[in-house]
């Protein structure tokens, strides 16, 4: 089986082509991005394309490399202050994606959907399954995005029924050797990065309402090579235990924590968005605050994947990645300490 990867440079790319290179059943793993990276992976190839609308034909690339699955990860988070901008990349670049492999006869997509794309959770704040509804959050661009491509999904399915089509929709990320890019994307130069460690900090702010769930991406990444090599349709819900909150981080900090009204940070945050002192908007902090709790039952089930580690070890992953300036030799994941040095 010949596999191409799409945005393979960045936090889930990485993992990804790592996991299906390792698998015996797949015989060539391509990954694309916008800058061939530095990166050696034992099995994987890189090559240079843009998803954006004009810049490749990636039915070309597609069938040049023989592919029998895309697997679509490619991502714009920034400018936030430019949506048409992300729009452009996220949602009419993955369009481009869906019909490339369309007009290359790919048998296999698998779509990097998100926790992102769903509605607002129920009141009782039960997990949810696959089929609760994925209309997005419609303040935060990301949610928009997400939610827009699941609905051109469903259209897509119809009309090739021919592709096995999967999507899958992962909490929150996080590993060490990505700590660095998701620092630059959501918090920007104002996180001391020196600073994140167990002691350093004092308290940490305790958004009323904030709770979420997370996983490591290299266990998002053995289910995306299931769903390449298994014959699953569908969407899958991908989440570890347990539940976390500022609670959960504060503690892995050493840190107490200062209870902070939602209103009052959103607040906080939109004003340092204006003024571009942050990339996250305060529209995204809506979006986080309403999702809804993931049920993994599918997942399970289907795909035989269970997470290897807890949503509380991956979040520390990330705080010791945060500390040390951690990042891989890619451009999307340079770490903070090359910067600096």
């Amino acid at each position: 089986m010949r596999v191409v990867v799409t945005g393979a440079t960045g936090n889930a790319g990485t993992s990804v082509v790592r996991a299906l290179a390792a698998d015996r059943t797949i015989t060539d793993v391509l990954g694309i991005a916008r800058r061939r990276p530095d990166l050696r992976i034992p099995g994987v190839r890189w090559a240079e394309a843009d998803i954006d609308p004009g810049r490749a034909d990636l039915a070309e690339v597609f069938a040049g490399a023989g592919a029998d699955a895309v697997v679509h990860l490619a991502w714009r988070f920034r400018p936030t202050h430019d949506p048409v901008a992300t729009w452009r990349t996220n949602v009419l670049g993955s369009i481009g994606v869906f019909e490339a492999c369309a007009r290359a006869r790919v048998h296999t997509l698998v779509h990097a959907s998100s926790i992102g794309a769903y509605s607002p959770g129920p009141d009782d704040g039960r997990p949810v399954d696959e089929s609760w509804p994925t209309h997005g959050w419609p303040g935060a661009a990301y949610t928009r995005e997400k939610a827009y491509l699941e609905r051109y999904l469903d259209g897509f399915q119809l009309t090739h029924p021919q592709m096995r089509v999967v999507r899958l929709r992962p909490a929150f990320l996080f590993k060490e050797g990505a700590a660095s890019e998701q620092r630059r994307i959501f918090a920007g130069p104002l996180l001391p990065w020196r600073l994140i460690r167990p002691g350093l900090l004092p308290a940490l702010p305790a958004v009323s309402g904030l709770r979420f769930q997370a996983l490591h991406t290299d266990d998002a990444a053995e289910a995306y090579r299931a769903a390449v090599v298994r014959p699953v349709r569908g969407p899958f819900n991908l989440v570890a235990d347990p539940v976390l909150d500022m609670a959960t981080v504060a503690g892995l900090l050493r840190s107490r924590t200062v209870p902070l009204p939602a209103g009052a940070a959103r607040a906080v945050l939109a004003a340092a968005w204006r003024m571009h002192l942050v990339p996250a908007t305060p529209g995204l902090l809506d979006a986080v605050l309403r999702l809804p709790l993931l049920d993994a039952g599918r997942a399970r089930d289907e795909l035989g994947w269970t997470p290897s580690v807890t949503a509380t070890e991956a979040v520390a992953a990330f705080i010791e990645g945060l500390h040390l300036g951690a990042g891989l030799d890619t451009p999307p994941l340079a770490p903070a300490r090359a910067a600096r040095a």
